[in-house]
């Protein structure tokens, strides 16, 4: 199959040119391996079951000996012999060069397993699941980059061919690279259906080699599901999985979060806490988030021809879906994403941040008729930010560069008021 471009290409580039080794973390099959084979000059899987055993022999004896090769050298799923991080980081010391190591796992390890950071040796990027532009069904006409930097651009009458029936299919498929194969539509859905399985049978206790129960590991995705891209309580998830697992505690809730987190299946979203209000006014909770909005799909057991009868669910995962979009678009720019939410109602279900203090304010809604609140939210949040500046005496806060509400619509256009409509199948980075 041919090779869909992807916009960590051009992060990983620029990573190996400055660094002697890179990390590339994410979720597994988001198609991270790929991406960096097509970046290595030779490649070591130690996850083949025909070399495993030899590779971890070496590992345990001298690790350096995994590192011979042509470079850049690839080790995949490097965690399967944490000593390789610190070997790795010994040989870019002993080297003087760049770009010598591509390191890729689908795992978070403990920190005690390895004895130095790489800090200044091994830079470390995230890679995400397809972006819609990235799996060519966004057509890119606007650019998240080119809003940043011209904010006058001229989006108005820019058009998405993308249905509602389309891009519900699009989020329960998933940005999975296998997903893209030719194969039926029923095929493609099974992927993640397949994901979430795998992640609750086998990977949830290989992670870190903890035994764990899979039906509980289930439940407690599926009550992740149902609360997407809420703030939703931890106490309010264990009273809805202890409805049918009693006996679950707190502490083994946590337990089995971490574990889901360590594999890049959960991704909260953290609060924007600036100082425009009382701290106790302003929600610090994190919102609850898959790293692919086909996960809670799939969790949930519902279909494209449900959700198609269900729009206010499929708005939760239209929203988790835009913010897997803007965390990949604005990868090179340095992006961050928290939201904003406080007691008087007041929202930004997005906040995209850049590593130059720029900022967006974003809404996700998904049709016309909910795109005036979005936009009332923005302009309000706006305002209360100028009234903070004009009357405070702390440090002034900037204010937004852009008003953005993504819609699942088909017309892009630029209101009166300055809050940009865009349909997210016209973005791309």
């Amino acid at each position: 199959m041919e090779y869909l471009k992807r916009i960590a290409d051009r992060e990983l580039e620029l990573r190996l040119e400055a660094f002697g080794a890179v990390q590339i973390k994410g979720p597994k099959w988001c198609g991270k391996t790929t991406t960096a084979e097509m970046h290595a000059n030779s490649v070591i899987k130690m996850q083949d079951p025909d070399t495993r055993e030899g590779y971890l022999a070496a590992a345990r004896t001298k690790p350096s000996l995994l590192l011979k090769g042509e470079t850049p050298r690839l080790i995949d799923e490097w965690q399967v012999a944490p000593i390789l991080w610190d070997a790795v980081r010994n040989a870019v010391d002993e080297r003087q060069a760049k770009g010598q190591f591509i390191l890729t796992g689908s795992t978070v390890i403990d920190d005690s397993e390895i004895l130095h950071t790489g800090t200044g040796r091994i830079s470390r990027m995230s890679m995400y699941p397809m972006s819609l532009y990235e799996s060519r069904e966004s057509n890119g006409k606007i650019s998240l980059k080119e809003l940043f930097d011209n904010k006058g651009l001229d989006i108005d009458g820019t058009g998405s061919d993308i249905s509602i029936e389309e891009l519900i299919f699009m989020a329960c498929r998933g940005g999975w690279p296998a997903s893209l194969h030719d194969m039926s539509d029923t095929a493609r859905l099974l992927i993640a259906k397949d994901y979430v399985d795998i992640v609750c049978s086998d990977d949830i206790s290989k992670v870190d080699k903890t035994q764990r129960n899979p039906a509980l590991a289930r439940l407690i995705i599926r009550s992740y599901a149902r609360n997407l891209c809420t703030l939703a309580k931890k106490t309010s998830m264990l009273a809805d999985i202890s409805a049918e697992m009693e006996g679950t505690s707190m502490k083994t809730f946590d337990d089995y979060i971490s574990a889901l987190k360590k594999l890049f299946v959960i991704e909260d979203i953290p609060a924007w806490c600036p100082a425009i209000r009382s701290a106790t006014v302003i929600r610090s909770g994190d919102k609850r988030c898959f790293t692919d909005p086909s996960i809670a799909a799939a969790a949930i057991g519902t279909s494209p021809q449900n959700l198609e009868l269900d729009l206010k669910t499929f708005g939760f995962i239209f929203e988790c879906l835009c913010i897997r979009d803007l965390k990949a678009y604005s990868q090179a720019l340095g992006g961050k994403v928290s939201y904003y939410h406080d007691r008087y109602g007041l929202e930004a279900d997005a906040v995209l941040h850049l590593d130059d203090g720029r900022y967006a304010l974003i809404e996700c809604k998904l049709g016309s008729r909910d795109i005036e609140e979005g936009a009332r939210h923005l302009i309000e949040l706006t305002d209360l930010i100028k009234e903070k500046n004009r009357t405070g005496i702390q440090m002034q806060l900037r204010l937004p560069d852009l008003l953005i509400v993504l819609t699942g619509g088909n017309m892009a256009y630029t209101r009166e008021d300055g809050v940009k409509v865009i349909p997210i199948g016209c973005l791309k980075d």
